[in-house]
């Protein structure tokens, strides 16, 4: 039957595509005719990445971000095709994250380039589960790059000879010497080199990473190996066939049976170099309690479903006045994305205050104030530090790290009596003065950074004026501009759900016929649930988006009848069925037209 698991065409393709054009020439994978797998840009990526490591704490693609920093489009491109080869593999990665981390190093370059469509779908599966890759990623990618500047190194026979002979590719892969400071040990690499490997050579190598399970495995079945031999890849193909006419066809060393003959037990270790199961179930990888938040931009945005040049516009805003509104109608997601944007930019959510304000609150409630207590059994009053001033002290005590206060519903309380002072201090940060209750002059770190949250809908509520406005950068948050329009399709999308899309058609035709109240637009979070049913939806529909219309239809009651689900699912425009059924990816982590980040 072969070692290919079924399904997984797509990753063959592409990983044809990648020997054919850049190990046979010196091609591109993303641009057709132009010279990209050179020994040129190779030794440029080796110079920046390889050979002048960031070893700091950033994210792995912030550092890249830096490494690249004035590089040619050549060495830009060459770095997210590098980047797309590795993705390749994991199977534990969703594809519109790999995709979002391809093109944001493909955002860096002078010129642009996209990924091709038909290269898309070898994102989507993956082979083999790699684990967690953001601490290895670098070695990985470096991996890549000393392979191929050794590749480029071979005379053309010798080229031939090695894509036509598994063994002797592996020996060139396996025999790599890294000589750059990235690589403390060579075993950093290890997963990296089996997966080549297999992408080179998918009929002859296993789709399994990890040397530790190519040992266990070979050893538990060495009785199927006829012909001995001291080569570990070499065994694993002569067992394939006996376990194949044991099994009834193709296989996976991960299912459950043939797992647990080989171990280790699954609650022992986690299972990086797992080949991902096709028809087969998974046997799930043991994961802590909480999954992991984003630790990048392209991550998150990802896992928001919004573009990541949104994302790296509210950075650069913040880097600008370091503090900033989200604004819209209700359900479009500001508060929501105001936590987990300042959570990935604060690397920790040990580093994000959130507060809401409302009519009853008050500068002493935000800023300082004195508040009742007991001492000594009576009663007395003791000046106590509000959200604000605590969330200043843990900045400055941090001057490294960046800090984050989320003041949710900026707008429902007196925000002039609130802040006070602070109106001063928003704009000046360097200056001090004195606050209201303390003799101590006071400043605002320039390393707290504010994200405040404004629903536009609701009547009953203050504007901000002018004065505040001035000091603060207004984002949109509305579902008929970009990039809140289209999001609930979006996520529909990513998250198995093409089948729903016609709640998105609702959805706008209901905005349609709001739109002389722009703020009135239904917003997307109220069906931004997992394994959303119609019975989901007729509840969310019944007992929250219909209330809500009904309120801000007042003095035109005749109208509600237009707003029944039934009756906007019967005229909404079937837009859904071109949209099902392309490939095209979705807007999650695009970098279109996106410059540099500047840092926040």
């Amino acid at each position: 039957m072969g070692i290919r698991e079924p399904g997984t065409e797509p990753v063959y393709v592409a990983a044809e595509a990648w020997v054919e054009r850049a190990l046979r020439s010196d091609g591109s994978l993303f641009t057709h005719g132009r010279p990209i797998w050179t020994g040129e840009w190779l030794g440029e990526l080796r110079r920046r990445f390889l050979d002048s490591p960031d070893l700091s704490d950033d994210s792995t693609m912030d550092k890249l971000e830096r490494q690249l920093e004035g590089a040619t489009a050549e060495a830009c491109q060459l770095m997210g095709e590098v980047m797309y080869v590795h993705l390749l593999v994991p199977s534990n990665m969703k594809r519109a994250t790999k995709q979002a981390q391809i093109e944001q190093i493909l955002g860096w370059s002078p010129k642009t380039v996209t990924v091709p469509a038909e290269l898309l779908a070898g994102l989507d599966r993956g082979v083999a589960n790699i684990g967690p890759a953001h601490n290895n990623r670098p070695f990985y990618l470096g991996c890549i790059i000393e392979f191929a500047a050794a590749w480029k190194r071979l005379g053309p026979d010798e080229r031939r000879h090695r894509l036509g002979d598994p063994w002797a590719f592996k020996r060139l892969v396996m025999d790599l010497n890294f000589e750059s400071r990235l690589f403390f040990s060579s075993n950093t690499a290890a997963l990296q080199r089996h997966a080549l490997l297999h992408l080179a050579h998918p009929d002859t190598f296993e789709a399994i990473v990890t040397s530790d399970h190519k040992d266990r495995i070979a050893s538990t079945f060495q009785e199927h190996v006829s012909k001995p031999t001291s080569d570990v890849d070499d065994k694993l193909q002569q067992i394939r066939p006996a376990l194949e006419a044991q099994y009834g066809g193709w296989f996976s060393y991960y299912t459950p049976e043939i797992r647990r003959q080989w171990g280790p037990p699954r609650d022992e270790l986690p299972e990086p170099g797992r080949a991902s199961q096709g028809g087969v179930p998974h046997e799930p990888q043991k994961t802590p309690d909480a999954p992991a938040e984003p630790s990048t931009l392209a991550e998150l945005a990802a896992k928001l479903c919004l573009p990541v040049a949104f994302l790296k516009e509210i950075k650069r805003l913040l880097a600008d006045k370091r503090q900033v509104i989200f604004q819209g109608p209700p359900g479009t997601g500001k508060t929501y994305v105001a936590q987990k944007l300042a959570r990935c930019l604060a690397g920790t959510s040990k580093r994000v205050s959130l507060v809401q304000l409302h009519p009853s609150y008050a500068y002493e409630d935000f800023v300082q104030g004195y508040r009742p207590t007991l001492k000594k059994g009576k009663p007395t009053f003791e000046l106590k530090s509000g959200p604000l001033l605590a969330a200043a002290e843990r900045a400055r005590s941090e001057p490294d790290h960046k800090h984050f206060l989320v003041i949710d519903e900026i707008n429902r309380g007196n925000v002039a009596k609130v802040f006070g002072e602070l109106y001063f201090l928003l704009e000046y940060r360097k200056r001090k003065m004195r606050l209201q209750y303390s003799d101590k002059r006071f400043s605002l770190p320039k390393n707290l950074y504010i994200i405040g949250t404004m629903n536009t809908a609701d009547r009953s509520i203050a504007l901000v004026d002018l004065a505040l406005r001035r000091r603060f950068h207004f984002v949109e948050f509305h579902p008929d501009e970009w990039p809140i329009k289209g999001l609930l399709r979006d996520w529909l999308t990513e998250n198995g759900s093409p089948g729903m899309m016609w709640v998105a058609d609702v959805v706008d035709r209901a905005n349609e016929l709001l739109r002389d109240d722009r703020h009135a637009a239904i917003g997307p979070s109220h069906f931004l649930k997992d394994d959303l049913s119609e019975a989901d939806v007729e509840r969310i529909w019944k007992h929250s988006v219909l209330p809500y219309i009904e309120e801000r239809l007042i003095g035109s009651p005749d109208r509600l009848s237009e707003f029944e689900l039934g009756v906007l699912r019967a005229r909404a425009t079937p837009a859904t069925a071109a949209a099902e059924s392309s490939d095209e990816p979705s807007n999650a982590g695009s970098n279109e037209d996106e410059p540099a980040a500047d840092e926040a």
